[in-house]
C-alpha cells in the first residue's frame, strides 16, 4: 500500500501520469484537495469521518511546502452542507499561503432532505471561488474553468447526488473557450472517460449492486470540450485516482483525502508536457483502516474500495510522453 511512512521516496509522491498537455510557456503547479468530507460530530464509515479534520490539515502543511502557486478544489469539501462543518473548513483553509480556488460537490449545496442550512451557490461561491461557476481564473500559465455541476437553475438535483452540467453553463463553454490559450476544466462529477470505466467495471460484478451517483449524460461537455481541443479536465467524486482519454481529451479523477486511498495531487504544467503526482496522507495504519472501512461498509463500497486498490498497484496510470 502506498502511504506516507513506509517508504521514504513516498513521502513526495508517486508519479500517477504523465500527459503531453496542456503545455504552456509558464511552469505552473498546483494541488488538488478532493472531497474532503469534513464531518465534526461524525465518526466511522468509509470516509472515516473522525479523522477528515485531521487528514485535511495535514494537506495543507505538507502543500505549503511544495511552491504551489494555487490550491483547487472539485468539491464536497464538507460532510453534507452542515453550517458547523463549513466553519471548521474555513478555519483549516486558513492555514493555506496560497489562493483556493473550489467548485461545489453534491454534498456541499442544498438538498431536499436536509435538516440543516446548505450553503446557496452564489454564498458558496463568495466563500471559495473568484466567481459564481462557471468561472475562469488564471493560475500561473494555465487559465483553470470552473464548471458547477452540483446544482441546476432548475434545481433537478435536490433528490438526488447525481450531477449535471446546465445547457447555459455549455453555452458559455462554447464562447470563452475561443479565446483561452491554456484552458484546463475542473468539475465535481466525472466525464465519459471516466463514466465508461465506472459504468464497465460495476456492471461486471454482483447482479443487483447499484451505480455509484454519476452525472448525468456526461456525453455533450465531453465533446464540446473535445471539439474546442480542450486537453484537460479534473474531477472528483468518486474517490478514486482514475485517468480517462476520449480523444484529445483526458481526465483526471483524484482521490479523496478522507476515504481510501487517502490522498491530494499535485500537477505540473510546463513546455514538455503535464505530470500528475499521487500525494499519499496519513500512515500504514490509517491506510488500512480505510482500507478496510471501504471493504466492509457495503458492496458497492467494497467493489469501489477495491478498483482503488487495483489502481494504485498499476501506477502510471498513463505514461504519455
Amino acid at each position: 500500500m502506498i502511504n506516507s511512512t513506509d517508504d521514504p521516496d513516498s513521502r513526495s509522491g508517486v508519479t500517477m501520469a504523465r500527459l503531453p498537455a496542456p503545455t504552456p510557456a509558464r511552469r505552473t503547479r498546483i494541488a488538488l484537495f478532493a472531497d474532503p468530507h469534513v464531518a465534526t460530530r461524525a465518526s466511522g464509515g468509509p470516509n472515516v469521518s473522525e479523522a477528515t479534520e485531521r487528514r485535511l490539515i495535514e494537506a495543507i502543511r505538507d502543500v505549503n511546502t511544495r511552491e504551489v502557486d494555487a490550491v483547487v478544489s472539485t468539491g464536497d469539501l464538507t460532510n453534507d452542507g452542515e453550517p458547523w462543518n463549513g466553519k471548521r473548513v474555513d478555519d483549516i483553509l486558513n492555514g493555506l499561503d496560497v489562493p483556493f480556488h473550489a467548485v461545489p460537490g453534491n454534498h456541499d449545496v442544498p438538498k431536499a432532505a436536509d435538516d440543516h442550512d446548505s450553503l446557496s451557490l452564489s454564498a458558496f461561491a463568495g466563500r471559495y471561488a473568484p466567481d459564481e461557476p462557471p468561472f475562469v481564473v488564471e493560475v500561473g500559465g494555465i487559465d483553470l474553468i470552473g464548471l458547477n455541476s452540483a446544482t441546476t437553475p432548475e434545481g433537478e438535483l435536490r433528490d438526488t447526488h447525481e450531477g449535471c452540467v446546465s445547457n447555459e453553463q455549455r453555452d458559455w463553454l462554447a464562447q470563452t473557450l475561443p479565446d483561452l490559450e491554456e484552458p484546463v476544466v475542473m468539475v465535481h462529477h466525472n466525464l465519459s472517460p471516466v463514466c465508461s470505466q465506472i459504468r464497465a467495471e460495476i456492471d461486471d460484478t454482483v447482479d443487483g449492486m447499484r451505480m455509484p451517483p454519476l452525472m448525468r449524460d456526461p456525453d455533450p461537455l465531453t465533446e464540446l470540450l473535445a471539439e474546442h481541443g480542450v486537453p484537460l479536465t479534473l474531477s472528483g467524486h468518486i474517490h478514486m485516482p482514475m485517468v480517462g482519454r476520449e480523444g484529445p481529451l483526458w481526465e483526471i479523477a483524484a482521490p479523496s483525502t478522507c476515504s481510501f486511498p487517502q490522498a491530494y495531487l499535485v500537477i505540473e504544467f510546463g513546455p514538455e508536457g503535464t505530470t500528475v503526482t499521487f500525494v499519499p496522507l496519513g500512515d500504514r495504519t490509517a491506510s488500512d483502516e480505510a482500507f478496510e472501512l471501504g471493504m466492509a461498509y457495503a458492496p458497492l463500497s467494497a467493489r469501489l474500495t477495491g478498483m482503488a486498490a487495483a489502481r494504485l498497484a498499476s501506477f502510471p496510470l498513463a505514461e504519455e510522453r
